[in-house]
């Protein structure tokens, strides 16, 4: 018996598979053009040490996307050299790849924004969007190049493809010769798909490659990235549930003594100011100058002249992280204390049940609550979760009900949409509670005709809008204090999360969730400037304290104007690992164990201290085992209101 007698079919399929390879291969190597000053590779021979490692991940996704190709190839049928099946195959493997590659050209763009490789996650932010259309045509206009470039590689790809063809062959084997034959390059081929999947490890022991195993071979976790493709990120998290419960042997001795989820407050006597928390859109603590005094940036200049002159008279935190990378996580950790990880909260199915937060203390407390927003009502899935919080009314765009100030692409300006706010606010019976989300300070970085030339362009498309959206806040500030509610009021401003960064200080990878946080009230009751770690989280609990809430309530978070017994943290997720500052220390975790432990003051993690573990390192990863095992079970088990 000929065993190789589909030799042709079987070369002509291994050099299709090759064709993907080396497309993907340059799909990195463009990834790695566009993002290059945020990506940490210095080297030629550095690039390619990461692509060679970025093969496992590449014949991962490539297996994935082409298993109905392959099998429509070496499926024991007489016709599969025939013209019409010949077409078949064509489409079918241009069909499942393109669409599949084009998943890394997007984070060509995104990539700068989200300082992680886009995963399905994704869907849940633009299913919220009612302006997908215009969305997709701005940015096709914004990013022309981009689209020209998948063009020009899907029609090279094509031509590549067609160059080799398959010639019907004028031998035929007997039916027994070629079904035996067929069946075992069946299994000789199907072994190799499943460990290619798998990583290229056979072993029953280990499991299928995931994001978080790119870390294995970078000298700093922004490089995972590198080794990583984007299609590959989008497949693995497709029906994955990151909010299961974690067993890490920690006791409930140990939660409450570096997390305690419960706090209780009596250090200040109950009163009710107003509240309103300002969650600016992209606005990273680079371009802030009173919260980089003393970051040692030579030739620093900020973008924010007026909350740098409010800070002087507000309570900051300089030391400040997000706990998440999209804007529906700064709604979920400021509101409500809960941080999103691998999986936004508010996207997974346990979102919908009771939670004790900002809005429910306050709704008991006889606070008018209110949610403000210039976008479209239910962007951003702001309207949804809005609702499961409680609050007493939603004010978005059909709301504002001028659509000459919509900005064109996500909502209404800023600053007119700001004093909407204020004018709306001064109707409300105090005391009340609100928040706003801002819209204009993001790509795709314009800010209205009027106003060309009033704010410096900066060195990056980003600084022009902080500008004008730092603008609007005076507008709005100088419009609040002439009210009777401005002087019982207590704001506070902080980020969703950062956006594009100038200075390489900020191109760290913990310092790409770096925040800040401000507290003000007129009558200068909330001055100073504090160094310690702080987080979104923080907000929640810090305003419970303010204002003499006398109750238990649950928060991840810690006050930040008294000591409560919980040492300084922040934890958020990055480069598919949970980091934890606390103490002199950053932790790396995997989900499993510590993979690295850093000084508190190494934001990049290039000098990792995990083969000399100290006492102190062991407290540090039990500190965020233990954050992560109440965490997870309180959200699975429904326990997110302290009544349950």
């Amino acid at each position: 018996m000929k065993l190789f007698f589909r030799k042709q079919e079987y070369t002509i399929l291994l050099y299709r598979l090759f064709l993907a390879y080396a497309f993907y291969f340059l799909a990195r190597f463009l990834f790695f053009l566009y993002n290059y000053d945020v990506l940490e590779v210095h080297s030629v021979s550095e690039f390619f040490r990461l692509s060679y490692y970025g093969l496992a991940f590449d014949t991962a996704a490539i297996l994935y996307v082409n298993l109905l190709f392959i099998l429509l190839s070496i499926i024991p049928l007489r016709v599969t050299t025939s013209s019409w099946y010949r077409k078949l195959l064509l489409y079918v493997y241009f069909s499942t790849n393109l669409i599949a590659y084009a998943l890394n050209f997007v984070d060509f763009i995104y990539y700068k924004f989200n300082f992680a490789r886009t995963t399905l996650s994704v869907l849940d932010v633009v299913k919220n969007e009612g302006n997908k259309t215009a969305m997709f045509f701005r940015f096709m206009v914004s990013y022309w190049h981009v689209y020209v470039l998948f063009i020009l590689v899907s029609v090279l790809w094509v031509y590549l493809y067609k160059r080799v063809k398959i010639h019907p062959s004028a031998h035929r084997l007997s039916t027994k010769t070629y079904y035996i034959s067929s069946a075992v390059g069946f299994v000789i081929i199907g072994t190799f798909i499943v460990g290619g999947i798998r990583g290229g490890d056979f072993k029953k022991s280990t499991r299928p490659i995931n994001l978080v195993d790119a870390s294995k071979h970078v000298n700093k976790m922004e490089q995972a990235d590198l080794v990583l493709n984007t299609t590959f990120a989008f497949i693995r998290t497709f029906n994955n549930n990151s909010f299961k419960k974690v067993d890490y042997d920690v006791t409930d001795e140990e939660i409450q003594f570096y997390i305690k989820p419960i706090k209780h407050y009596e250090n200040n006597p109950s009163t009710k100011p107003n509240i309103v928390v300002i969650i600016t859109e992209s606005m990273g603590r680079e371009y802030l100058a009173s919260f980089n005094k003393d970051i040692g940036i030579d030739d620093y200049v900020g973008y924010t002249p007026f909350l740098d002159s409010l800070a002087q008279h507000s309570l900051i935190f300089p030391n400040a992280f997000a706990n998440g990378s999209k804007s529906i996580h700064g709604m979920s950790s400021v509101l409500s204390g809960i941080p999103s990880f691998a999986d936004a909260f508010t996207s997974s199915s346990y979102s919908n049940q009771e939670i004790q937060s900002l809005v429910s203390v306050l709704n008991d407390l006889d606070y008018d609550t209110s949610f403000f927003h210039g976008a479209p009502n239910g962007s951003m899935g702001f309207l949804g979760f809005s609702n499961i919080l409680g609050f007493d009314h939603y004010y978005g765009m059909e709301d504002y009900g001028n659509d000459d100030d919509f900005d064109g692409s996500w909502g209404i300006w800023d600053e007119p949409f700001l004093q909407f706010m204020k004018s709306t606010l001064d109707q409300k019976i105090q005391p009340f509670f609100s928040t706003v989300f801002t819209v204009s300070s993001h790509e795709p970085f314009n800010i209205p005709e009027k106003y060309d030339g009033k704010f410096p362009e900066g060195h990056i498309p980003m600084h022009e809008p902080v500008g004008y959206t730092d603008y609007a806040f005076k507008q709005f500030f100088e419009a609040a204090k002439k009210e009777p509610w401005f002087d019982n009021t207590i704001f506070v401003i902080t980020a969703d999360h950062c956006n594009q960064v100038y200075y390489d200080v900020y191109n760290k990878v913990i310092n790409r969730r770096a925040v800040p946080i401000l507290f003000y009230k007129s009558d200068g009751s909330l001055v100073g400037s504090s160094n310690e770690l702080a987080q979104q989280i923080d907000i929640y609990p810090t305003l419970m304290d303010i204002i003499g809430y006398d109750q238990p309530f649950r928060s991840w978070g810690r006050s930040l104007i008294s000591k409560d017994g919980v040492e300084p943290f922040a934890i958020n997720y990055n480069a598919s690992q949970y980091h934890l500052q606390r103490g002199n220390y950053i932790c790396t975790f995997d989900g499993k164990q510590a993979t690295g432990f850093y000084d508190i003051n190494d934001k990049s993690l290039e000098n990792n201290l995990i083969a000399n573990k100290t006492p102190e390192m062991e407290e540090t990863e039990k500190a965020c085992k233990a954050f992560l095992e109440d965490y997870f079970e309180r959200i699975v088990d429904k326990r997110l209101s302290l009544d349950k």
